[in-house]
């Protein structure tokens, strides 16, 4: 059964009651609606991508669902700088595991783009050896929050 919150929303969309998009605090009704009755798992990748503005909002957001709800799993990709800015949002709430690549598998990934390349010769072998020596020495640690 879908909670009555959630056609809500999309009926006074459609009507133009509210905003032409669901906004941050509707979408967090709707979550906590539907996680008050089922597990909910929430997926969050590159959450460093996000300007700090609107990170600081949606961790407040998720803290917020899963203050009301014990089935909630929150899954969130970043890089390291940021790793204290969730663990402050979601202070209790947070088990992290850092995740590094291995530079092989980055080099054989390269590889593998460079020989799939549609314009054979657009690059100089100098070039070729730059992106296969830079790019997996300046890859940075991610790593997951759950």
């Amino acid at each position: 059964m879908i909670p009555e919150e959630i056609p809500r929303a999309f009926y006074g969309l459609r009507m133009g009651i509210m905003h032409p998009e669901p906004q941050l605090p509707d979408m967090v009704k709707m979550l906590q609606a539907i996680a008050s009755s089922l597990r909910l798992y929430i997926c969050i990748d590159a959450l460093d991508g996000c300007l700090a503005i609107h990170r600081a909002k949606l961790l407040d957001s998720l803290r917020q669902i899963l203050e009301n709800s014990l089935h909630t799993r929150i899954f969130i990709t970043g890089r390291p700088h940021i790793r204290a800015e969730i663990e402050k949002h979601l202070a209790g709430g947070v088990v992290t595991a850092s995740i590094s690549l291995r530079k092989d598998d980055i080099r054989g990934c390269l590889r593998l783009r460079l020989d799939e390349d549609e314009i054979p010769g657009a690059m100089d072998e100098g070039l070729v050896r730059d992106i296969m020596e830079k790019i997996p020495e300046n890859m940075s640690e991610m790593y997951v929050d759950q």
